[in-house]
């Protein structure tokens, strides 16, 4: 999964990168100048004398207008569930189709009834994809995540320590904002490469839970490509196949963990499905997904040590 680093090494080069930026950047500063040639100059209308009701009215609406966008805030950490949906392809509100690019196949997700409730069955078959849900969250008031999967087999050669075997039967991946200019120099040209090849911009930093085949619960893998993603082993191994599993994390410890810093506002969460490395089959289910400001439940996983690099 995220594995467009694989397109770049298919011949790009540093100095075909650094043009491609220079245009960008070129078409950015002419932008404010195209858009003022196309203004119009037109002589100023007389002015009306306010209308005193009209005024109130407005005032009232705008007073309307803030506590409705109050309210909103209030339930941004609300994420659109697959229970409430029916069965079939087609995915309930706030959720959409992520795609790796053009290069990769993509992986099956549809809505279906299983066990009582309507969840998505994801099958992929030498492929990666995945489902979108754009957020805005403080991790600070609503740290925890909650949600429910189930993992029927493992993929046999998947290694996720591994850059050439990193596949996981089932993925849950927030991303966050950040001031990218605070990035490091490697991560931000690999952020570059990716964007030119994929038409995709990647977030300022990326947290996924994973079902492993060995590493030890609670584990951070690194990527193999940048700093600014990180793997949290969720579950690992065989014990708990063929059942469903509610999983709460504390997503603003995670964070700090992993990359060592405060993180910033959640912009999206994802599931994907991925045996693009490997080239196996897998078929996995997701139940609800929700950020809450306390666990579900007491039990909290400990801190591990961090995999290296």
């Amino acid at each position: 999964m995220l594995h467009v680093a694989d397109y770049f090494y298919w011949g790009w080069s540093v100095r075909q990168q650094g043009l491609g930026i220079a245009r960008v950047v070129a078409l950015l500063a002419c932008l404010p100048c195209l858009l003022a040639g196309c203004a119009v100059s037109t002589p100023p209308a007389a002015e009306a004398l306010p209308d005193p009701l009209a005024l109130a009215a407005q005032s009232e609406s705008k007073a309307q207008a803030q506590a409705q966008a109050q309210a909103q805030a209030l339930v941004l950490p609300a994420i659109t569930r697959f229970s409430d949906a029916g069965q079939g392809e087609t995915l309930p509100g706030g959720w959409r189709v992520w795609s790796l690019g053009r290069f990769k196949k993509p992986t099956e997700y549809r809505l279906e009834r299983k066990d009582g409730r309507t969840v998505v069955r994801a099958f992929a078959d030498a492929s990666a994809s995945g489902l979108l849900h754009d957020l805005d969250v403080d991790p600070r008031q609503h740290p925890w995540l909650h949600w429910r999967w189930k993992v029927e087999q493992l993929i046999h050669s998947a290694d996720n320590t591994q850059r050439h075997t990193e596949d996981s039967p089932v993925r849950l991946v927030i991303t966050f904002a950040g001031d990218r200019s605070k990035l490091e120099f490697s991560d931000r040209l690999f952020a570059t490469q990716v964007r030119l090849l994929t038409g995709q911009e990647l977030p300022y930093a990326t947290l996924m839970y994973i079902w492993e085949n060995r590493a030890e619960r609670g584990q951070i893998i690194a990527n193999r490509y940048t700093s600014r993603i990180r793997m949290v082993v969720a579950e690992s191994g065989r014990e708990k196949l063929g059942q469903w599993w509610e999983e709460s994390r504390n997503v603003l410890e995670d964070y700090r963990r992993a990359f060592g810093e405060e993180p910033g506002r959640i912009t999206s969460i994802g599931l994907m499905t991925d045996t693009d490395n490997t080239g196996e089959q897998v078929h996995a289910w997701y139940g609800d997904i929700q950020f809450l400001a306390r666990p579900t439940s007491p039990h909290q996983h400990p801190s591990l040590p961090m995999v290296a690099r």
